[in-house]
């Protein structure tokens, strides 16, 4: 795949219209191959560095290797059962989850076996033959799946209201759909509900509105969630998005890199990783690059009301020299911001994306990103993007999240700018996905239509993508409860042995007695930052996250550090099931003590 686009891609090929052709006339799509010329010209004229990335399909055994290892399963076949975090993974699956792990891990023994390699069969690891897991009634818990004699695990039942969740959109604008997070996508997708026609209207009004399903454990966003726990929650995304597409007969395809030298200085045509290595060294904690919130930011401030922003470009000379002068001035904090006009600023934003020695959805994710087009209805196309935003790697994750809030705000302007959330989904689609630009013909007028639609469908649905599904968050907690009881059960033997050494009596008094100090269901808050830095509660049905936090605010307003306190506080549930997370307001914390009871209550502000 090239980052360069030929000359025949510049036009939109002329084809007869049929029904479900309807919006991919050349009138609709003006602006997006106005968009791949202008880069185009950017790149005859010298405007443009670009690498080109040598990208190849990998052969079955090296995609089966490389699912494996990003799954988080690479012990299964590495003969060690025993190492973290394979072991505790694999016991939250559900069966149709699993029943794709036996397929990758089957289909990674049979290449590896007519290599001649010593790898273990998959019968070994799951001990049912060929055929997938299935529940037995009969061995423990009615939803316990035997794998082998070493591996168990329960699979959550499907709610009643699976089969209404998932009934599907007609794609109506008055259509009010609920989004249900508390079951795997996988468990409802059928075959038979992914229609290979679908029409792209370019009039924003025919997306539906979804309506997330509320929890009593309170919503969750991927900034919520401590490190560790995000990447087991990539772990579990990248199965479920495998089962997922299994389950509507789409074909998971990725690409492998082939690692060449990139630029480890500068600010375009660099690395995200390496971008942010060299800005934390300034400002410990980005997440963004700093040259692309600059660019967010000059842009908020002068240009979201300027019409055509994104659309009309701006001065091609104006722009290399900015670029130039960036390069040379930006760390050294002497560049003139206020030389810099609307369109020339976006400009350099867009040539930001582009010029990423890889792409923004990743190289090995994007042929998934662009399947989405083959997916219908829009509820479907919002569940498998949601996976695939999941799946993302933090600074990608971070810098997608930077830019399409950004381009909401565009969008929200509409009505001085002129830029409706299909324009600057044509303007952006060219940027992020690599045009191949081979014959113009229908499929790929399709295609081009498509990719807008993907990333409107991403501006659109922004709030809900980032939002970490019910279940995921229900898997990591299964997931570090396994991780814990088999801890534990490793050192039980050593622990008894220095109990009965060193057994005092007295002492074992004195701790039972404190442990029965907190009441059942009385938590104790602790809150470094207030005056009164810790608080008993005791909760009861109708208790939220709001609730506790208003009554420090209370009961502090008053005290010495009322003053001095000025950051907005957050309460944390920390440990025992999870490693962190920063609880919604609306969270009801008698049932979250239930589901964790052995973790510590944390009020203070986001960590950032």
């Amino acid at each position: 795949m090239d980052r360069m686009i030929s000359q025949d891609s510049l036009h939109p090929p002329s084809f007869s219209r049929s029904v479900s052709q309807e919006s991919l006339d050349s009138t609709s799509m003006a602006d997006y191959w106005s968009e791949v010329k202008s880069i185009e010209e950017s790149a005859e004229n010298g405007q443009e560095e670009h690498a080109v990335l040598e990208v190849k399909s990998a052969d079955e055994g090296e995609m089966e290797e490389a699912w494996i290892q990003e799954a988080g399963l690479s012990t299964l076949v590495s003969g060690s059962l025993g190492e973290e975090p394979a072991e505790a993974l694999f016991s939250t699956l559900t069966r149709t989850q699993a029943a794709v792990v036996k397929k990758r891990i089957d289909n990674y023994t049979q290449t590896q076996r007519k290599k001649k390699h010593s790898v273990r069969d998959v019968r070994d690891i799951f001990a049912v033959g060929d055929s997938p897991p299935v529940f037995c009634p009969g061995a423990g818990s009615p939803n316990s799946i035997q794998l082998s004699s070493k591996l168990s695990f329960r699979a959550p039942g499907r709610l009643e209201s699976c089969a209404s969740d998932c009934k599907l959109s007609k794609d109506s604008p008055s259509l009010l759909e609920e989004l249900n997070f508390e079951v795997p996508y996988s468990e409802c997708a059928l075959r038979k509900d992914c229609r290979s026609i679908q029409r792209i209207k370019k009039d924003d009004a025919t997306l539906p509105k979804f309506l997330i399903r509320k929890a009593k454990l309170g919503l969750t966003i991927v900034g919520d969630l401590s490190k560790e726990d995000m990447k087991k929650i990539g772990y579990i995304s990248l199965i479920e998005l495998t089962a997922y597409f299994d389950a509507l007969g789409i074909e998971l395809k990725r690409n492998r890199t082939v690692k060449s030298k990139v630029r480890e200085c500068g600010l375009f045509g660099v690395p995200l990783t390496t971008l942010l290595e060299n800005d934390q060294k300034k400002f410990p904690g980005s997440k963004v690059p700093l040259i692309f919130k600059k660019l967010l930011s000059k842009l908020e401030q002068t240009g979201l009301q300027t019409e055509g922003i994104l659309r009309v470009p701006g001065s091609a000379s104006r722009v290399k020299n900015l670029r130039q002068e960036l390069e040379a001035k930006f760390y050294e904090d002497t560049f003139d911001w206020e030389q810099v006009r609307h369109n020339d600023a976006a400009g350099l934003l867009k040539m930001f994306i582009r010029e990423l020695p890889y792409p923004l959805l990743t190289v090995e994710y994007l042929p998934a990103f662009n399947a989405v087009e083959n997916i219908s209805p829009s509820k479907l196309q919002l569940q498998a993007l949601h996976l695939l935003i999941m799946l993302l790697p933090e600074p990608n994750r971070d810098t997608l999240k930077a830019f399409l809030e950004f381009l909401s705000k565009v969008v929200a302007n509409e009505e001085k700018n002129k830029m409706s959330l299909w324009n600057v989904s044509m303007i952006v689609a060219p940027n992020l996905f690599m045009c191949k630009g081979k014959t113009a013909n229908p499929q790929e007028m399709q295609g081009a239509a498509g990719a807008a639609h993907v990333v409107r469908l991403l501006v659109k649905y922004q709030d809900i993508l980032w939002t970490v599904p019910y279940f995921m968050i229900s898997h990591v907690r299964k997931m570090n409860e396994a991780a814990m009881n088999k801890k534990h059960q490793a050192s039980d033997k050593s622990k008894k042995k220095l109990l009965r050494t060193f057994w005092n009596p007295e002492r074992e008094k004195t701790e039972r007695s404190e442990l029965c100090d907190v009441p059942r269901g009385v938590i104790r808050v602790h809150a470094p930052q207030h005056a009164k830095v810790s608080m008993a509660i005791q909760l009861d049905n109708e208790t939220k996250a709001m609730d506790v936090i208003a009554r420090f605010d209370c009961e502090n307003s008053s005290g010495s550090l009322g003053s001095v306190r000025r950051q907005k506080q957050y309460l944390y549930e920390v440990g025992g099931n999870i490693g962190e997370r920063c609880l919604d307001p609306e969270t009801y914390l008698l049932d979250l003590y239930h589901v964790n009871p052995q973790c510590q209550w944390i009020l203070k502000p986001r960590t950032t």
